[in-house]
């Protein structure tokens, strides 16, 4: 009886159109129910690989390191020239031999590749340039045409030198046993830091060579710097200054103006213009004023300067400091940071520089002033100070890169050039004696030079 009612119920619904309604309206509320957790799936598309601009390296590229050297110590032309006879290969009779030729050369003559890496020993305005092409490897000459403000003439050659020819070394074997010595090293060095009028406390830095561990060298010689190569004379690489011509760049030249190289294999387009924040350098100019065991150095600034960092390496006898353990040696930078300083005092890129400078391990270029603290080299003051203005890096190319990605960029030549300009002198300056010594030092020219002369040949 009930089964009939429900069905007549079912049979009157349909007539309503009610039971489709009711069927659709469940199947609707399940699918929703079940896909409450599961979000509807969107396409996402893949965004394109950002475009890799193609450089490929350039067929030339040319190197000018320029350098103001100057001093106010006398003989440091002499000394430059020791350096490079000891560098050419003849040890402690070539740098003799070189310093009797720095002695009788011309003061034009006597310039020497290298002298702008030469610690500060060669003097003047120093110039170490060289190129080289990929469509000629084996380049032996070229030629650089010079702007009229070089005041040396159209051009120079520059050169290569002839590779090496490897001879076998036939050594004989000796078998004869012998007992090593080793005498451990004596003595102290001790690190200072900071321009102020006194040392600072937890000053200085000190490493006792007697004891002194593998890991405490370690953290005694923290040295910034990062000089990367620049001008080279090797196969393939011509060069000026060199054998043939060792002109020495006057004192008024400048590089200002339009250059050019030319050579077998360098693209006709290398040609360039080099504006004044390209010129050498002006000259430091230091003042150095002693008082009450400590110095001030004081400097005019130079427009072309990123920064400015000063060494001086001293020493002082065991007695001095009243110890009998052996020499002293005493280190002091202008850095807010220990550091040794050794490899600061030379090229260094643009980025390097101002980073130092921000870490305040470079002096900024506002600075004209500094005080060495009192009482760090002794009574006497004794030391080497030495003094670099750091120039900056410039590079150009040609053609110059496409702003457009999709173009490749294949340049012609490229050209680096970098600049600085160094001062060498003793703490404390050394007064008139170079006036006082420069006629004497003519006077004697002769002697010393004709002895050596009779020892070591032309």
């Amino acid at each position: 009886m009930k089964k009939r009612q429900v069905n007549a119920v079912t049979a009157a619904l349909c007539a309503m159109g009610l039971v489709g309604f009711a069927s659709h309206a469940q199947a609707q509320s399940s699918s929703k129910s079940k896909n409450t957790n599961k979000p509807a799936a969107t396409k996402v598309e893949a965004s394109p690989a950002p475009i890799v601009q193609v450089v490929k390296p350039p067929i030339a590229y040319a190197y000018i390191d320029a350098a103001t050297s100057s001093s106010d110590m006398p003989g440091m032309n002499m000394m430059g020239a020791a350096m490079q006879g000891g560098q050419e290969g003849g040890g402690l009779f070539g740098a003799l031999k070189g310093m009797v030729k720095g002695s009788v050369t011309p003061n034009d003559r006597g310039n020497y590749f290298g002298s702008t890496r030469a610690m500060g020993f060669g003097m003047g305005k120093l110039l170490d340039v060289s190129v080289h092409t990929s469509l000629n490897p084996s380049l032996s000459s070229a030629n650089q045409n010079l702007p009229p403000a070089m005041l040396l003439g159209e051009s120079w050659t520059l050169t290569a030198p002839e590779p090496e020819k490897s001879k076998p070394v036939v050594r004989e074997i000796d078998e004869t046993p012998y007992e090593p010595k080793y005498e451990k090293p004596k003595g102290k060095m001790s690190l200072y830091w900071g321009c102020g009028e006194t040392v600072r406390p937890g000053q200085p830095r000190v490493l006792d060579m007697a004891t002194a561990s593998i890991e405490d060298y370690a953290k005694f010689f923290v040295m910034r710097g990062k000089t990367s190569k620049g001008a080279r004379s090797e196969p393939g690489h011509p060069a000026w200054p060199n054998k043939q011509d060792d002109r020495k760049v006057p004192d008024a030249a400048s590089l200002v103006g339009t250059h050019r190289f030319v050579g077998n294999g360098i693209p006709e387009s290398f040609k360039f213009e080099l504006g004044p924040n390209h010129d050498l350098m002006p000259a430091i100019e230091l003042m150095q004023t002693k008082h009450d065991g400590g110095v001030t150095l004081e400097w005019k600034q130079l427009a072309q300067a990123r920064g400015y960092f000063i060494a001086v390496m001293g020493g002082m006898e065991g007695k001095e400091r009243g110890a009998d353990d052996g020499s002293e040696v005493v280190i002091w930078t202008s850095s807010e940071l220990p550091d040794f300083g050794f490899g600061l005092i030379d090229y260094q890129s643009n980025k390097d520089i101002d980073n130092w400078v921000n870490e305040k391990v470079i002096l900024p270029p506002s600075t004209s002033k500094c005080e060495v603290p009192k009482g760090i080299f002794g009574d006497k003051g004794n030391g080497m100070l030495r003094m670099i203005a750091y120039g900056s890096e410039h590079y150009m190319a040609y053609p110059p890169r496409p702003s457009d990605p999709k173009i490749a960029w294949e340049p012609d030549w490229q050209l680096k050039l970098r600049n600085k300009a160094t001062f060498t002198s003793m703490l404390g300056g050394m007064g008139d004696v170079g006036n006082k010594q420069k006629p004497q030092k003519e006077e004697k020219k002769t002697k010393p030079s004709d002895l050596l002369k009779s020892l070591f040949g032309n």
